[in-house]
């Protein structure tokens, strides 16, 4: 049965003390509870518009009238996925050039890495870490003058209202600017990178309100854009009609055009290089302008704004209606609006910044962190939650990325004397590694691969997914089996040293056999066996030598050891910061070789002695997934709402972090993940429904259209 029909039979039961099938969910109540509404200038909260491939987050004028505002909290940026840009490189600098520090593992061989020795930041280092980098493609803004001729500001907006109507996926924005009404609604495109917006009011006709557009040139920085450098880019108009136009950009060897339609009757003029004016006459009422970007020209008939809406509207209804739904609203848990929000708001947030063609960055389609590079590692967090949602084509659409760069993995496992591919952690979409610290030495991101096609696998359980993700898969497991070193002493196989684990404050010269890595390691190559098995291919012998020797994780006093490497994980209070990793064991995962009992009494001892305001958004869910298959829900749920710094969703849904790190999905996206677990249930789980709420009368939970986690 498909999701759409699962939903709309309404399969799922309510907890077994009510002792009849529900309704369906009333989805557009569900939704619509949670559309988000200000009622004063803030910059903590913009509001986003976006489709995956292409987003545009706007201020409280549904535009980005006031950037400068946003610039310490949430910057306003225009992006798309392709939309990168390279500074210059006059040296020559590539990362297959690099001089690769040398490392020596367990049994004395010499493996190179992209490390920064003494972590020194030479001119070579920043621009391999910083290039390419994501672009602001275009700032979109009203011009608002007051009556006497000086653009308005922020606080000459009054009766301010704005909402993000999450069922439509449009932002609705009202103010008023000297007793004069201006209404805004935009929207952006589901299928192109396109966004359209309508203004009314009395003041376009008086020359009061217009759009401007203006382009930068780029930086690598948080804001994507440089507005002190208009010689060092160019933009060039070209009319197509009384109502329509093309402007053609270049910055150093990138490219890419913007396409304007508007209301017939009012005009576009270039105010300056980079600056473009629509305005009106004095019969306009209101204008309606659509702006399309692409890497290349095009000449495609655009949609109108009207067709623009009605597109984006029937797509955000189908999203909603089609894929997996929680209803909270009979719980007795004074907090189940707060997770209810927190839910329907990931949703839609990682629906626009988290379902494209790459894996998104940290702050997705929203502004640059870490250069607007991407973070394998972090891909997991930021989509995988997809498939159990119900939304498998969202999560399925960035996996090719695997494949385009499966020849340069195999490359980098290569250079350093292993089997199959190694995976990058901060890359783009060259799939070139980028020189750290850390970066390079980082293994937890490998077995993702298999776990995405496994995903996949679960859902459509045919031959031609096996055919299409099997040499990812296959490549994955043969790095990881050769990356195992035979540590002759003890006659196991072990993970490290060289490695840098989840918790990153071990140090990677010195980490011998982290849990979760090892359990990670377990499940990977139980798994690829299995689709080797799958496709009639006897088990590959090298594979299941490594399974059977791989090494078990520690224990100390009946807890397990965050690494094998440091006994003294419990008493050393350096070692309680950042990842609780050594939980993910089993909670992420389902923790082939993992004892519950000494699982519980690990989140027992972190639940009490963590340093959580060193922890991230993502680590709460972790722990509430953990909770969940030892049986502990009460806890489970707790995680979802600790009260700690890193656990803050901000008015718009976005986990706040830290002043420069506002916007973190993985937060959002682990957040999904782990109720979609605790509702629907996991392999080898109670049978109970929604087994890791708690059963006691205090949480309902009906979902529909949600699958079962690993």
């Amino acid at each position: 049965m498909n999701v759409r029909s699962a939903t709309l039979l309404a399969l799922v039961l309510l907890p077994a003390s009510y002792g009849q099938p529900a309704a369906p969910i009333d989805r557009k109540a569900l939704v619509t509870r949670h559309n988000v509404t200000i009622t004063r200038f803030d910059p903590e909260n913009p509001l986003s518009v976006g489709n995956g491939q292409f987003a545009f987050t706007a201020d409280i004028t549904g535009l980005q009238t006031f950037p400068d505002a946003f610039v310490q909290s949430i910057p306003l940026c225009t992006m798309a996925q392709w939309g990168w840009h390279t500074h210059p490189n006059q040296e020559g600098w590539r990362i297959d050039t690099y001089d690769f520090p040398t490392y020596h593992d367990l049994n004395g061989r010499p493996v190179g890495y992209a490390d920064i020795p003494g972590n020194r930041q030479t001119p070579q280092v920043y621009w391999l870490r910083s290039n390419p980098h994501r672009l602001h493609l275009g700032r979109i803004g009203l011009v608002l003058k007051r009556s006497n001729g000086s653009l308005a500001g922020p606080n000459d907006l009054e009766q301010i209202t704005q909402t993000l109507d999450l069922w439509d996926g449009q932002i609705l924005s009202r103010f008023s600017l000297e007793d004069s009404v201006v209404q805004v609604k935009t929207i952006c495109h589901p299928h192109l990178d396109l966004l359209a917006v309508k203004v009314k009011s009395s003041l376009i006709s008086t020359g009061r309100v217009a759009i401007c557009i203006q382009f930068p040139y780029a930086s690598e920085q948080a804001v994507a854009a440089d507005w002190s450098r208009p010689e060092a880019h160019t933009s060039q108009l070209v009319m197509l009609g009384p109502n329509a136009a093309r402007i053609s950009r270049r910055l150093d060897n990138d490219r890419y055009q913007v396409r304007l339609c508007w209301t017939d009757g009012c005009t576009l003029r270039q105010a300056q290089a980079h600056q473009f004016i629509v305005e009106g006459t004095e019969d306009t009422k209101a204008i309606e302008l659509v702006c399309h970007f692409c890497p290349t020209e095009t000449d495609i008939d655009l949609p109108s704004f009207d067709q623009t809406l009605a597109a984006t509207s029937s797509y955000w209804n189908r999203f909603w209606q089609e894929g997996g739904a929680i209803d909270l609203s009979g719980s007795k848990d004074p907090r189940w609006m707060e997770l209810e929000r927190r839910i329907v708001l990931s949703e839609y947030l990682t629906a626009i910044q988290c379902a494209g063609s790459l894996p998104p960055q940290e702050t997705g389609l929203t502004y640059n962190s870490w250069y607007g590079k991407f973070h394998l590692e972090m891909h997991w967090w930021h989509a995988a939650h997809f498939a159990l949602w119900g939304r498998l084509p969202l999560l399925a659409r960035s996996l090719g990325f695997y494949k385009a760069i499966l020849p340069k993995a195999r490359a980098t496992a290569a250079r350093q004397g292993y089997k199959g591919a190694r995976w990058p952690k901060m890359t783009s979409p060259s799939g070139d590694e980028s020189p750290s610290t850390v970066g390079p030495f980082l293994i937890w991101q490998q077995p993702h691969p298999i776990f995405y096609a496994e995903l996949v696998y679960r859902q459509r359980k045919d031959k031609a997914t096996l055919e299409a993700f099997k040499d990812i898969v296959f490549e994955t497991a043969e790095f990881m089996a050769s990356y195992a070193t035979l540590d002759r002493a003890s006659g196991r196989y072990v993970l490290g040293p060289i490695l840098q684990c989840v918790q990153e404050v071990f140090p990677k010269t010195r980490t011998m056999n982290p849990t979760f890595e090892l359990t990670y390691w377990r499940w990977g190559l139980q798994t690829a066996q299995t689709w080797r098995e799958r496709l009639g291919l006897k088990r590959d012998p090298v594979w299941d030598k490594v399974l059977t020797g791989l090494a078990r994780p520690a224990v100390s006093d009946g807890k397990y050891l965050f690494t094998e490497s440091t006994p003294d994980s419990y008493s050393d209070p350096r070692w309680a910061k950042d990842h609780p990793s050594v939980l993910a064991a089993l909670g992420m995962l389902p923790g082939p070789g993992i004892d519950p009992g000494i699982m519980a009494n690990t989140l027992d001892w972190i639940w009490q002695n963590w340093d959580w305001p060193d922890t991230w958004g993502w680590d709460y869910p972790m722990m509430a997934m953990t909770a969940a298959r030892i049986g502990q829900p009460q806890r489970a749920v707790d995680a979802l709402l600790m009260d700690t710094p890193k656990n803050r969703y901000r008015v718009n849904g976005h986990n706040h972090q830290r002043p420069g790190l506002t916007v973190y999905l993985p937060g959002n996206g682990g957040l999904l993940y782990a109720v979609a677990m605790m509702a629907a249930g996991w392999d080898g789980g109670p049978s109970r429904h929604a087994p890791g709420f708690p059963d006691d009368g205090s949480w309902v939970v009906r979902y529909e259209g949600l699958y079962p986690a690993p």
